[in-house]
């Protein structure tokens, strides 16, 4: 390949995965999978791929996680579609135009929108949120305030259990 090539590849990768627009939750989920599988194999087949898609999700969590269910590469997926993503990314299709050919099969798939990331975890800026929203920030860390019946102590929780989940916020 020459360098043009791959600066251009790079420069647009970069650009798509910057700005969230239609199937955000399918196209930055297909890029991670498409940029594993190109960093630890020279070729793809589409048995890989699936191969690879079927570990990636057993691991994922929230709206990828539905997202598997939808391709059918979950446990628990009633239909399977994984040979419409498998093939084209074992021929390097753009995984956006995947998504989009995906999205003419379920219409669900680009409907799927990544939680909106929480920037203030002041306690002015918590105690704006509702009590749903903020049993929702622990459900998405995997924490539960059990006997919280106050929206106080709701808050006092998320801060005390916010420095453990830092990292998750800059994912």
């Amino acid at each position: 390949m020459s360098p043009l090539f791959l600066a251009l590849l790079l420069s647009f990768v970069s650009v798509s995965r910057s700005a969230p627009g239609p199937c955000e939750v399918c196209v930055g989920f297909l890029l991670r999978l498409y940029d594993t599988l190109t960093s630890t194999h020279r070729e793809l087949s589409p048995g890989l791929v699936e191969q690879e898609l079927f570990r990636a999700c057993s691991v994922a969590q929230g709206k990828e996680a539905r997202l598997c269910y939808y391709l059918g590469a979950s446990s628990d997926a009633a239909t399977r579609v994984t040979a419409a993503v498998c093939r084209p990314l074992a021929s390097h299709v753009p995984v956006e135009k995947i998504c989009q050919r995906l999205s003419s099969r379920d219409t669900q798939i680009c409907q799927l929108r990544h939680e909106p990331r929480l920037r203030d975890l002041s306690s002015d800026g918590l105690k704006r949120l509702r009590v749903a929203e903020l049993r929702n920030i622990l459900a998405l860390w995997g924490e539960e305030c059990r006997g919280c019946l106050e929206k106080h102590e709701l808050v006092s929780l998320i801060q005390e259990k916010a420095p453990l989940h830092a990292h998750q916020e800059e994912l």
